[in-house]
């Protein structure tokens, strides 16, 4: 069974993020977004809210699941024996910070990474960009999947 996982912290979860996802489900048996913290990030939303709208956004989906997760996502994947982790790349920024990411997993762990490109309808969405948008009360229900609702 393949078994991939698609780690973020989803502050709030985009149509970026939904596009990966989509976009992975033909690639493995199942997918578990898993919904970590990240001690460098300040979050705009709590964990119970970020995992309310992740699991909203794929309720209906059989081969999705959500797990919240502390620590190494290495760890995770040990725990629920999964093999891959999933990443979405936007830019060549992006590549340079998930590569050295991908090599020191795979260093330790022999797990794999794989790298999906964003489709070019939301390469420029980034959950930063929402974030700003929701604190200055702007539209951003462009941005998100309908389930993330302020």
């Amino acid at each position: 069974m393949k078994r991939g996982v698609f780690p973020g912290s989803f502050d709030p979860i985009t149509l970026g993020h939904y596009d990966i996802v989509q976009r992975s489900l033909p690639l493995f048996d199942e997918i578990i977004i898993g919904i970590g913290t990240n001690t460098e990030k300040k979050y705009m939303f709590p964990l119970e809210k970020r995992a309310a709208f992740v699991k909203s956004t794929f309720a209906t989906y059989k081969k999705i699941s959500v797990v919240e997760y502390e620590g190494l996502t290495i760890d995770l994947c040990k725990k629920i024996n999964a093999d891959f982790i999933i990443r979405g790349l936007r830019n060549p920024a992006d590549f340079e910070f998930e590569k050295a990411i991908a090599h020191t997993n795979r260093l330790m762990s022999g797990i794999e990474t794989v790298f999906l490109l964003t489709a070019a309808k939301t390469s420029f969405i980034s959950s930063s960009i929402v974030r700003e948008i929701i604190l200055n009360q702007g539209d951003y229900s462009k941005l998100v999947p309908s389930s993330v609702k302020i």
